[in-house]
């Protein structure tokens, strides 16, 4: 018996994302702190190893550790990029016509065979510029914008009303964020209690029962014909891929294409700066004057989860009074708040507190999402979101490597400079929400028919 809901696709591989991010990067600091010198680190230990003294010998050590960490997270998430662009795209426009299925099971191959790698580096103790090399291998089955750009491009093939859309992709931020945000909750408490090694195999078993429900269990969203399943060659499948993704952008009219544009390009500068400074978080943590270990690290992690479960609420209270756009609006200038707030917090409690404004911070990446998948047709909807996957794959790849950077030039002399940063980049979204706005009124109609010959190509089916 075959099951119509990725929901549980989506939840287990949040939760093994969420449990391996902070245990990846604190495993890495780890590693390169006793490696560039005589201290250690216990996992036992109930305070971080941190100086806040800038007097202390290891306050000027932990400055070079912190560059070090960034720089290394920089070439991992370098060598992942063109692998990951490549997999991203080719394997998200041929979902259209091969099925949602194919880049779910790819991209869990991809992050199971990562997840397995990881727990034998931390068994055997292996070197972790291992890790590069990993990144390269898991970024040829996709990754996770793969996965979510055939999670989100599944769900729309099952919504015919443009509400319902915007609802059920908010039900998926929503479930984002209770699974994250109990997950980040207890990621400290799993270092602490079990240690990297158990750690990392809880999240390989995770990826397994992922990986088996896709395959046994998920029904795929699209019936193809037997005459659809048509044996072509490699270069004819690349052909048609490049030329479905022009003729979306040729065959729409000069409105419709200027607003898919803008709203691709708002979407993908907002993604940029909200993923790139992301990392940084946890490192911004680690060192002084916070010095926090792995428990008030997981604590981070599960307040930062709470902005999926609030935008959820936002989107679904809005949606009653307001237009997309409108939400989008508020999300953007409340995660700008919330990024210069950062920059200057010094204390346990004030990092906690700057947490309320980025309670919105995702609504803006569901609505928009929502409004990009109303000016396609139900036929186009695959290249669309592989397009957007390319996007974000390349603009997170290309802003975690930018923000790390960015961190490990400015931490000596301004550790919250790179928040500042991102609170003026979020403007440039901001700016692009107004130009829509205007663009939106003149493509309004045409828009609405699209929305029509969808929903009668999805009943039809």
């Amino acid at each position: 018996m075959k099951i119509p809901f990725v929901e549980p696709v989506i939840c287990l591989s949040v939760f093994a994302l969420t449990l391996n991010s902070p245990l990846t990067t604190q495993y890495v600091y780890r590693r390169i702190w006793e490696e560039t010198g005589n201290y250690s680190i216990e996992l036992e230990s109930n305070t971080s190893e941190c100086a806040k003294n800038k007097s202390s010998p290891i306050f000027a050590f932990q400055e070079e550790v912190q560059k070090k960490v960034s720089l290394f997270n920089l070439e991992m998430d370098i060598s992942g990029l063109i692998p990951g662009l490549v997999s991203t795209f080719v394997f998200l426009s041929h979902s259209d016509h091969g099925g949602r299925k194919f880049p779910l099971i790819l991209s869990s191959v991809g992050a199971l065979a990562n997840s397995a790698w990881l727990c034998l580096l931390s068994y055997f103790a292996l070197p972790i510029q291992l890790l590069i090399a990993s990144t390269f291998i898991g970024a040829l089955f996709g990754n996770y914008t793969t996965f979510l750009g055939a999670s989100f491009a599944y769900i729309v093939d099952q919504c015919k009303e443009k509400k319902q859309r915007t609802i059920r992709i908010a039900i998926i931020d929503f479930l984002f964020g209770v699974v994250s945000g109990l997950t980040g909750l207890s990621s400290g408490y799993f270092i602490r209690g079990l240690g990297f090694v158990w750690s990392f195999l809880i999240v390989t078993v995770a990826l397994f029962v992922n990986l088996i429900y896709i395959l046994l269990f998920l029904e795929d969203s699209m019936k193809e014909s037997s005459s659809q399943n048509i044996s072509v060659s490699w270069t004819e499948t690349f052909k048609n891929l490049f030329h479905r993704t022009y003729m979306l952008f040729k065959n729409a009219s000069g409105e419709q294409r200027s607003l898919c544009c803008l709203l691709l390009f708002t979407m993908i500068t907002y993604f940029f700066v909200t993923i790139g400074v992301s990392p940084i978080f946890v490192l911004y943590e680690l060192d002084s004057p916070l010095c926090w270990d792995e428990v008030l690290i997981g604590y981070g992690s599960a307040l930062g989860s709470v902005t999926f479960f609030s935008s959820f609420l936002g989107i679904w209270l809005f949606s009653y009074c307001m237009e997309d756009i409108h939400m989008a609006f508020i999300g953007t200038f409340t995660t700008m708040v919330g990024m210069a707030m950062t920059a200057f917090a010094r204390t346990t409690l004030m990092m906690f507190l700057v947490r309320l404004p980025f309670l919105f911070t995702v609504m803006p990446l569901s609505v928009l999402r929502s409004m990009i998948s109303k000016v396609v047709h139900s036929t186009e909807q695959g290249t669309m979101f592989a397009c957007l996957a390319f996007l974000e794959t390349l603009g997170g790849i290309t802003a975690v490597s930018t923000f790390n950077g960015i961190y490990s030039a400015t931490v000596a002399w301004c550790k919250g400079f790179v928040f500042l940063l991102s609170a003026v980049l979020l403007l440039i979204p901001a700016i692009s929400l107004c130009v829509i706005k205007y663009v939106s009124r003149n493509a309004g109609s045409y828009v609405l028919l699209i929305q029509e010959e969808s929903s009668e190509d999805t009943s039809d089916r």
